[in-house]
């Protein structure tokens, strides 16, 4: 996280209000980028990090920062302040991690490997519009998303494949608006055009999706682990529903991912 901080300092991308035990981080300033030392100020709430994640929340509230993004504390911690129905940041009933990655292609997004661990109709449908908003704020005005599931056929023994056909039959009939949607898509069928054609998909979003919204946390918790290690793409992601965008980059991910996931927020934040 002070990568990131520091990394985001030397971009001009953003001033980071570092939360936390002041001792700890002033030793590693020092070690990592002596001459940032006192650019940062530094609200000490030594090794609370139940306090530290409050606090952070707070400083939101409060509107000394825009944006919070995760350190040493867990997601569930840090979402339970967030979501805290007094204190906290809640704007929707739903919240939803979207991630976006450096396709050769374009920037393409996928949704969500990170907070719902096996949503229902309704709230893919939340999880849905919180990626359009992003791929919005990424000046993608009608982005095409596919709805995967492990074949393109409905079938009444896979739930994913019946809230898909519903989900588009909502899209088609404006109640979900500013994007195209397609499902459900096996995964060849988004991505690769010959692979939906030999399918009998005519469809704008066949084999050219831009977002892709996986039927569970699982699905897209491998989907995001494979573009890092397998793809090395380079991804970001940020949480959406909340008045201001939330970070929760895995603790192993670099501070060039973690600034990149700043520079996402930012982008995101609601205009």
């Amino acid at each position: 996280m002070l990568d990131a901080a520091i990394l985001a300092k030397r971009e001009n991308l953003a001033e980071s209000l570092l939360v936390g035990d002041k001792a700890a981080i002033l030793k590693l300033l020092d070690k990592m980028s002596p001459d940032l030392i006192g650019s940062f100020e530094i609200i000490d709430t030594g090794n609370d990090l139940q306090k530290a994640a409050k606090v952070a929340v707070a400083s939101v509230r409060e509107g000394k920062a825009q944006l919070i993004l995760k350190g040493k504390t867990d997601t569930s911690m840090l979402l339970k302040a967030v979501l805290d129905k007094e204190h906290g940041l809640r704007k929707s009933e739903v919240i939803s991690d979207v991630l976006a990655y450096e396709h050769p292609s374009g920037l393409k997004l996928m949704t969500d490997g990170g907070i719902n661990i096996m949503p229902e109709l309704s709230e893919k449908i939340a999880i849905v519009k919180n990626a359009v908003a992003v791929a919005h704020a990424l000046d993608n005005t009608n982005p095409k998303v596919a709805l995967i599931s492990a074949v393109e056929a409905v079938n009444p023994k896979m739930p994913s494949t019946l809230d898909a056909a519903l989900i588009c039959k909502m899209n088609q009939r404006g109640q979900i608006s500013g994007c195209t949607i397609e499902g459900p898509l096996a995964f060849d069928n988004a991505v690769d055009l010959a692979a939906a054609k030999l399918k009998g998909i005519e469809s704008p979003v066949g084999g050219n999706a831009d977002i892709f919204v996986v039927p569970n946390i699982e699905a897209g918790n491998i989907f995001g682990k494979m573009l890092t290690y397998y793809c090395h793409y380079r991804v970001a992601h940020v949480v959406m529903g909340t008045h201001a965008p939330i970070l929760i980059p895995s603790r192993a991910d670099d501070g060039e991912t973690k600034m990149l996931c700043m520079a996402m927020g930012l982008a995101a934040m609601p205009k």
